[in-house]
């Protein structure tokens, strides 16, 4: 926009100033912008141009006298006048499309900026209601979810189910000559050769269809043929993977491992979250305890969100992101963790529609980098154990998930977002059923030794080496009844060791719950901080629920085997003799 000040009065002016000269709004005068006939220096005039006649500007240059007519000044203050006023519209104009193009961007920003608190907001509601909207909506899990239900295929011949019209007659066959042209000579035999020709070409389009749908309707066997070969693969397929799912669910009714596993393998995998996960979760059985042990992949600190919210800054038409304090994302992350682990219980108890588990060892997990080291690693956040009954006692509805978590003894990390680790109840690997059922095909030529057929000392005598190898100093007692091992051990660690109690049991059906009862006794008499039972067998719910809470560690068969091989380097299996015979129970001993 072109802006000139008036020489006369200073007053500056914008918009209707044109190509020759304006008018000065302020002083009323004209003023023209005129170049010198002789020197072509700018002359800057002001005055009256009114009247006929010459006007007389001399050059402050070379002082040339310049001659001007008055009415052509005139004019070309009119055609100035014109101008500036279109270049003040255009410049208005263009004044509003700038305007409202700064109000659609910022109309558009502020849009942005709303989806994207909108959008945050929900994910944070999500990651605030993992318990919550399982409970208010649960996944209804059973083995007929398993059932794949594929449409059947459709039979779609197309154009071959089109059955071809028969020619028409009519048009084969020629005008008979009536009136004048009748009675032509000649007319009577060209009209019969006329019908001759007209039915030998009917006759062809006929040969000629017939063919044509002979073609169609071996194709259309051909597709339907095909039709009913898919149809009937189908159903195979379909009975098949459908008897294949019954027959899994009887094995599961009957506790077989394998079936209990792949079950709730599939149970876990049909669990929606609201964020990504590194893996899938794992799950192992332990039929003698009929317990699931599961390992759940936990989501790692990146799923909670740094920002609080987005603002709009209107000044410079950008975004603006709050961040999200330190403090309430650990919070909230804590809490993620702990509805994690308690949705994941309410979802296999309530998919056990067989009632095959009494209790459940749930690990969780998370696989992250180490920020110290740039490695790889997968701790522990949270790990528990817990009965059906236990659990079918809670209100999930009102609990606050951390609180829960303790009722129920868990081992929550002290700070999950800085993966502080927690010793499992469990380990996953312990429960691995190749550890007990994986034995060579020719079993006479399997080196590896059978824990039952050790006499009570062998048997004494690699308990106390395999804690020896973990860390502890064990002392040997006296034999227990059972041909079990009793053995006092001390760990040196300062403030977490002490004197540990340990009995082991060679053992072929469940261990009663006396016998837990009985080392907690003991290892209250000897003023013990521990106490750890060992079997070759396992442990029934009631054993767990009598632990719980209390400084008492339960190994079964499995375990041993798995601390065996990891700590002593011993490969061993268990398998106990047709004529074996546990230890008879008390008569107050309950599974």
């Amino acid at each position: 926009m072109t802006t000139v000040a008036c020489p006369a009065c200073g007053s500056e002016h914008s918009g209707a100033v044109g190509a020759g000269g304006f008018h000065c709004k302020t002083c009323l005068r004209d003023v023209w912008s005129l170049t010198c006939k002789k020197c072509h220096a700018p002359l800057v005039f002001h005055g009256s141009a009114t009247g006929t006649g010459t006007l007389e500007v001399r050059c402050a240059s070379c002082r040339a006298r310049n001659l001007f007519d008055k009415q052509r000044l005139r004019a070309i203050v009119t055609e100035s006048k014109r101008l500036g006023r279109m270049n003040a519209a255009a410049a208005k104009h263009a004044a509003q499309a700038e305007r409202a193009k700064i109000a659609q961007a910022s109309q558009s920003m502020q849009s942005h900026v709303a989806a994207r608190n909108q959008e945050l907001h929900d994910y944070m509601d999500q990651l605030r209601s993992v318990l919550e909207s399982d409970v208010k909506s649960p996944l209804r899990f059973d083995f007929s979810r398993l059932k794949v239900s594929v449409d059947p295929p459709t039979f779609e011949p197309g154009e071959l189910l089109t059955e071809e019209p028969m020619p028409d007659r009519a048009a084969f066959a020629p005008v008979e000559p009536r009136g004048v042209a009748a009675h032509m000579p000649g007319a009577r035999k060209q009209y019969e050769a006329a019908v001759q020709e007209g039915q030998a070409r009917l006759q062809g389009a006929l040969q000629a269809r017939y063919e044509r749908e002979t073609v169609r309707k071996e194709a259309l066997a051909q597709a339907r043929a095909a039709f009913e070969a898919r149809q009937a693969a189908h159903v195979v397929a379909t009975t098949t993977q459908h008897q294949a799912v019954d027959e899994m669910e009887r094995k599961y009714g009957e506790g077989d491992s394998d079936a209990i596993t792949e079950y709730f393998e599939a149970v876990l995998g049909a669990i929606s979250w609201p964020f990504e996960r590194a893996r899938d979760d794992r799950v192992a059985y332990s039929k003698d305890s009929r317990q699931l042990v599961v390992e759940v992949e936990m989501p790692d600190f990146g799923v909670v969100p740094e920002v609080r919210e987005y603002k709009y800054i209107k000044s410079r038409n950008e975004e603006s992101a709050t961040q999200l304090p330190a403090s309430q994302r650990r919070a909230i992350y804590a809490s993620l963790i702990a509805q994690v682990a308690l949705r994941v219980l309410n979802v296999i108890f309530g998919a056990d529609s067989h009632d095959v588990l009494d209790g459940v060892v749930l690990n969780g997990h998370v696989e992250t980098i180490d920020l110290r080291t740039g490695q790889g690693i997968h701790p522990c956040l949270v790990t528990l154990r817990t009965t059906r009954e236990v659990f079918a006692a809670l209100n999930l509805q009102s609990v606050e998930p951390a609180a829960c978590l303790k009722g129920l003894n868990a081992s929550v990390s002290k700070d999950p977002a800085e993966l502080a680790p927690v010793r499992p109840v469990l380990e996953f690997d312990m429960v691995d059923p190749r550890f007990v059922t994986e034995t060579d095909v020719l079993s006479e030529l399997d080196a590896r030794p059978n824990l039952m057929d050790l006499t009570p000392n062998e048997f004494e005598s690699l308990i106390t080496n395999l804690f020896e190898k973990m860390g502890l100093e064990t002392r040997l007692t006296q034999a227990s009844r059972d041909g079990g091992v009793d053995c006092v051990a001390f760990d040196s660690r300062p403030v977490l060791g002490g004197k540990v109690v340990i009995q082991a049991k060679r053992y072929k059906n469940t261990v009663g719950v006396s016998a837990v009862r009985d080392l907690f006794g003991t290892m209250q008499n000897e003023g013990a901080s521990k106490g750890i039972l060992v079997t070759t067998s396992g442990y029934g719910s009631a054993s767990f629920t009598f632990a719980a809470g209390k400084p008492l560690e339960l190994l079964d068969g499995a375990n041993l085997l798995y601390l065996l091989r990891a700590h002593a380097g011993i490969e061993a299996v268990i398998i106990p003799p047709e004529d074996w015979s546990d230890p008879v129970p008390d008569q107050a001993d309950v599974q």
